[in-house]
C-alpha cells in the first residue's frame, strides 16, 4: 500500500490505547478516519482530535457491527480499511465463568467474522478491501492466566490467516497484528501477571500504530511490532514440548511468586 490518503478507516475500540493511537495515524497519514467505541465520549474525543467521525456503540454484536458499518458508510463513502481492534481480556482458566468465556468469544472473534460478512460482498465486487485484525501474540503464542484470551486471540488470528488465504487473489488484504506488552489500561488490569511477564518489554501504544501502517505499506500478513515474538513463533512450530515446557517453568515462577 503506497498511500493512505482519502482513504475510509474505521477503527473499533479506538477511544484509547492501540485503538486511539491506529485512529491519529491514519489520520496523520492522510486517511479519513471514523472512530469506534463503548464509550461515547472517549470515541468523541478521539474523533475530534484526528479530525474524524465519531460512531460510538457495539462493535461485536450482528445489530451492532450492522449499525457501525451503515454509518461508516454514510461518513465515508466507502470503507477502505477496517480495523477490527475492539478486545476483552478476561481472566482465568477452564474455571472461569461461562459468560467471561462467551464475552471473549464474542468480541475477540465474532466480531472480526460478523464485519467480514459484513464487508466483503463490495470490497469483492470492486476487488479491493483490508482487514486489519488487533489479534496479540498471545494468539500465535499463550496468554498464562487467561484461557478465555488465550484460546480466542488463537481464534482471531486462524480467522485472518483464513481470510487472507481465501480471498487474497480477490483483492483482499488481510493484517494480523500480534503485540506482546503495550502500555494501555489492559496491561494494567493483568495486574501481577502483567507487570511479570509483559511490563518488562512493553511498548508504547504509537509504537504499535506505526509498526501497523509500515506492515500495510510493505504488505506484510504478519505484524509484529516486538520482532522477538517470530523467534518464539518459531520454537512453538517446530519444538512443542520445549516450548510448553518452557511457558510451564513461566508459569510456575509466577505461583511461587504469587502472581497466579
Amino acid at each position: 500500500m503506497d498511500d493512505l490518503a482519502g482513504q475510509g478507516v474505521v477503527v473499533t475500540g479506538a477511544g484509547r490505547g492501540i485503538g486511539a493511537a491506529m485512529a491519529r495515524a491514519f489520520a496523520a497519514a492522510g486517511a479519513r478516519v471514523v472512530v469506534n467505541d463503548l464509550d461515547a465520549d472517549a470515541a468523541k474525543a478521539v474523533a475530534e482530535e484526528c479530525a474524524g467521525t465519531a460512531v460510538p456503540g457495539d462493535a461485536a454484536s450482528e445489530q451492532g457491527l450492522a449499525a457501525l458499518v451503515a454509518q461508516a458508510r454514510a461518513a465515508l463513502g466507502e470503507i477502505d480499511v477496517w480495523c477490527a481492534n475492539a478486545g476483552v481480556a478476561p481472566g482465568g482458566g477452564a474455571d472461569a465463568p461461562a459468560a467471561a468465556w462467551a464475552l471473549a468469544w464474542e468480541v475477540n472473534v465474532l466480531a472480526h467474522v460478523r464485519a467480514a460478512d459484513l464487508l466483503l460482498p463490495r470490497w469483492l465486487e470492486r476487488g479491493s478491501g483490508r482487514f486489519v485484525a488487533t489479534v496479540s501474540a498471545a494468539g500465535l503464542l499463550t496468554s498464562l492466566g487467561s484461557a478465555p484470551y488465550a484460546v480466542s486471540k488463537h481464534g482471531a488470528y486462524a480467522f485472518a490467516e483464513w481470510l487472507s488465504a481465501t480471498y487474497r487473489h480477490r483483492g483482499l488484504r488481510v493484517h494480523a497484528v500480534c503485540p506482546q506488552g503495550v502500555r494501555t489500561d489492559m496491561l494494567t488490569s493483568a495486574g501481577r501477571m502483567g507487570e511479570l511477564l509483559l511490563a518488562p518489554g512493553a511498548i508504547e501504544a504509537g509504537e504499535v500504530a506505526e509498526a501497523v501502517l509500515a506492515g500495510l505499506r510493505e504488505e506484510r500478513f504478519l505484524i509484529l511490532p516486538h520482532p522477538e515474538v517470530a523467534d518464539y513463533y518459531a520454537v512453538r512450530a517446530t519444538d512443542p514440548d520445549r516450548w510448553i515446557a518452557g511457558m510451564n517453568k513461566l508459569q510456575r515462577g509466577l505461583e511461587k511468586d504469587g502472581g497466579a
